[in-house]
């Protein structure tokens, strides 16, 4: 078999597809998070925690270059050493909370495949509902 048709089948293999499907709109879900944890979440934070804004807190890690402006994105810009410990946070929080999301959800379709997946009871055996009839029989009065 020659390598572009083992790699052909490979490829159209419906294992192969479904993963890339799922890279897909794992990815969108990402954005999504994303845009909820920084537009949403951090700045209910740093509201409660008195107007605090994640994306900026950072420790210059070296000499500050002289006549750029006091924020993270120009410092960055001019090259200078920065910790950008608030973007870390704010990343944190994204994971976390994707994380959680994924956990619902998988334990959901778990729940769900094993109400699906669950085989029907085996009948009952003949000498057993025999012996029940006998029971049933002798509880009467």
């Amino acid at each position: 078999m020659s390598f572009l048709k083992e790699f052909r089948e490979f490829a159209v293999k419906g294992n192969v597809i479904d993963l890339a499907v799922g890279v897909i709109i794992g990815a969108a879900f990402g954005k999504i998070v994303d845009s909820l944890v920084s537009d949403i979440i951090m700045p209910l934070v740093g509201l409660i925690f008195g107007k605090l804004d994640f994306s900026n807190l950072y420790i210059v890690l070296g000499p500050r270059p002289a006549g750029v402006a006091d924020t993270l994105v120009e410092l960055k810009k001019a090259g200078a050493p920065v910790l950008a410990y608030g973007s870390f946070i704010t990343v944190a929080v994204n994971f976390v909370i994707l994380a959680f999301i994924i956990f619902l959800m998988v334990k959901q379709i778990n729940r769900l495949r094993n109400t699906a997946e669950a085989p029907p009871p085996a009948p009952t055996p003949e000498d057993v509902m025999l012996l029940r009839e006998i029971r049933d029989s002798l509880k009467r009065p």
